[in-house]
């Protein structure tokens, strides 16, 4: 690799990689020491091709969901089997990911100008504005589907199709029109444990010893050419566990078996990692 080479968005390789190197580093011991992630399927990345490929998942911050999927993503290629021990795993990382991010976002400060660098492919919301819904809608800029074509085609590009950190809340179209026109293998990943642990920017760690969830799944099958937008929608509702459904009432019993489950794997992280 070149010292000034460049991707498709004019960042340059070198530096991006000495920033991932850096943050990885420095967040590594949000995901493995003050909390622990739990990580299934990580074998299916290993699977998958160099590019064309759109992770969509739910969204619990603005930051550190991206964050652990980098981390992820680089230590199954590396081949650990669904672990991030030993950061080592980020000093040869996968330079063609992206992600989708709102620009306004990614404008709110040094740091996260700094962590656009590292691949993010700025969107203008069309139905939010300074923080707040819009009640009229704003046309869809070119340039943004546009970008998300040029990364498709260069690599990975993950996406949270809901576009807030709220759940339950619809999935855009946006995303199924990109699934239907690009026709990109599709992998859903649902995590969880991230809103407990991180405020809602993702920066500042709010509680320790929280289990994490990062669930990778099998790539969605989809019909390009014959499924509607509504359909595919409704398909991503579900593979990311954003389906109204899912909103059902969870027995008493069960609950109270989750927090026992809860409980018994705090324990084993602080067994495990004794300050």
């Amino acid at each position: 690799m070149g010292l000034f080479k460049r991707n498709p968005f004019g960042h340059i390789l070198f530096i991006k990689k000495w920033l991932i190197r850096v943050f990885g580093v420095l967040t590594h011991r949000r995901y493995r020491g003050f909390n622990e992630l739990h990580i299934e399927g990580s074998e299916i990345l290993k699977a998958l091709p160099d590019k064309n490929v759109l992770f969509i998942s739910n969204h619990q911050t603005y930051f550190a969901d991206v964050v652990a999927m980098f981390h992820v993503f680089n230590a199954s290629l590396s081949g650990r089997v669904d672990n991030i021990k030993n950061v080592g795993y980020l000093w040869q990382p996968k330079m063609n990911i992206y992600y989708v991010a709102a620009s306004e976002t990614m404008k709110a400060g040094l740091l996260p100008r700094i962590l656009a660098y590292v691949g993010a492919i700025t969107v203008e919301r069309t139905w939010r504005a300074g923080g707040k819904d819009v009640t009229e809608k704003r046309e869809v800029n070119p340039n943004d589907t546009e970008n998300i074509r040029i990364a498709l085609n260069d690599g990975w590009v993950i996406t949270f199709p809901q576009g807030t950190t709220k759940s339950f809340k619809p999935v855009r179209k946006g995303t199924a029109h990109i699934i239907k026109q690009h026709k990109p293998i599709v992998v859903p990943i649902v995590i969880d444990g991230f809103r407990r642990s991180f405020d809602k920017k993702g920066l500042r760690i709010k509680k320790k010893n929280i289990l994490q969830s990062f669930i990778i799944k099998e790539p969605l099958e989809i019909d390009y050419e014959n499924e509607t937008i509504e359909q595919i929608v409704e398909k991503v509702e579900y593979a990311i566990e954003q389906h109204p459904s899912f909103l059902k009432v969870i027995p008493a019993e069960e609950i109270e078996e989750q927090e026992r489950l809860n409980k018994l794997r705090q324990w084993n992280i602080e067994t495990e990692n004794p300050e």
